[in-house]
């Protein structure tokens, strides 16, 4: 994270994402698979280490390979041609973005720290035990703890949707996104990010056709975008995608 200056003063806290080339890789279409998606690709892959599977996979779709991909579902008509690469400017200052990834994993917690419970008395009877759950439902009435009690046990770790981010830049040369607050996940974290599903998308908010269409494999593709944060469209990969792609977020930036 970092902060930006507005023009009378006041500094803004953001995440700045990286979209690391971000390129559609292949669609999902209803004959075929019962519903219309864009499968998003970011982050360079090196071929010795993929499989020979995986490799056949890009070269069948002629893109470079990636490392994370991620789909997002579209319309019919928002469909965006396979090795087309989505970049910074999918998004505008001051709409909103939906942000999912996995957040920071803090091992086994308690149930004060896990769930936010209140803890026993500090005094009156209480010793040792402040900061236990309580009881948890046993003995003869039911005589069972049922399943899904909020208990002590593994926190973090978890798939974590942070919604209505401000866009407050886009640096398409660099290929970043600064995005107002935090988002989930730990430094160089894999991030999609998507429209604001409860936000109305801007007029002049650049639609699908405009995307530009990146080289394929066999010339040079562009990277796609690794974040801290993440892409655009309806939902994006990990590393920083656009229509709906995900992108690694960047330390400090």
């Amino acid at each position: 994270m970092t902060r930006v200056f507005t023009e009378t003063g006041e500094h803004v806290p953001v995440t700045v994402l990286r979209l690391a080339q971000c390129q559609v890789v292949a669609h999902r279409t209803k004959d075929k698979n019962g519903y219309v998606a864009l499968q998003l690709g970011s982050g360079p892959r090196r071929s010795n280490n993929m499989s020979r599977a995986d490799r056949g996979y890009f070269g069948k779709q002629k893109v470079e390979p990636k490392r994370k991909l991620a789909e997002f579902r579209v319309s019919e008509d928002s469909l965006i041609p396979v090795g087309a690469e989505i970049t910074a400017d999918h998004f505008i200052p001051g709409q909103f973005v939906d942000v999912c990834g996995i957040s920071i994993g803090k091992g086994f917690a308690g149930g004060m720290k896990r769930w936010n419970f209140a803890g026993l008395r500090a005094s009156h009877g209480v010793s040792i035990s402040h900061r236990s759950i309580g009881g948890t439902g046993g003995r003869q009435d039911p005589g069972k703890t049922f399943k899904n009690k909020k208990m002590p046990g593994h926190l973090g770790v978890d798939r974590v949707t942070t919604l209505n981010l401000k866009v407050v830049q886009t640096d398409v040369e660099r290929g970043l996104l600064l995005v107002e607050g935090a988002v989930p996940g730990a430094k160089s974290g894999w991030v999609t990010v998507r429209d604001a599903v409860k936000k109305k998308l801007p007029k002049e908010a650049p639609k699908p056709g405009k995307f530009r269409v990146g080289e394929s494999s066999e010339t040079k593709p562009e990277a796609k975008a690794e974040t801290k944060s993440a892409p655009k469209a309806e939902q994006k990969p990990a590393e920083a995608p656009a229509p709906e792609t995900a992108a690694p977020a960047k330390e400090g930036a």
